[in-house]
């Protein structure tokens, strides 16, 4: 990657992540991800991760993954089912967690329409998959 798409893509990162702090509390951020949490109403919260993808055709992308529950303690093929019938996401194991996931370029994102949608989409998607396949609100 050119220094030039280097330096837009880290100012791009940069307004991904101000634009996540300004809105969301914030749990943990390093370089390339930050982990914040959202309320969905009804008591619940639940925590998002947004990490900064490079591509190797030099276009940035914004992952962004919010866990079900502990893949162990989960349904994961009624989990595949319940995944494979959204507009948005999809659905992976790291880490022991079952995750909704769902990946943005940050080329020319309108961050309102291009980012925040799909967040909520899959956040919203994450936290019911997670009461009603594990009952819990662990996260």
């Amino acid at each position: 990657m050119g220094d030039g798409v280097e330096t837009v893509t880290a100012a791009r990162w940069a307004e991904v992540v101000s634009y996540v702090r300004l809105r969301y509390e914030v749990l943990e951020e390093v370089e390339s991800w930050v982990r914040f949490r959202l309320d969905t109403g009804n008591g619940r919260t639940q925590q998002v991760t947004v990490h900064l993808v490079p591509d190797l055709d030099g276009t940035a992308w914004a992952e962004i993954s919010s866990p079900v529950g502990w893949a162990d303690r989960v349904d994961l093929r009624r989990l595949l089912e319940l995944v494979g019938s959204s507009n948005v996401g999809g659905a992976a194991v790291v880490d022991g967690i079952a995750l909704v996931k769902h990946t943005v370029p940050l080329g020319a994102l309108d961050l309102e329409l291009e980012f925040e949608r799909p967040l909520l989409s899959v956040v919203t998607r994450a936290d019911e998959l997670e009461q009603e396949l594990s009952q819990a609100d662990a996260f």
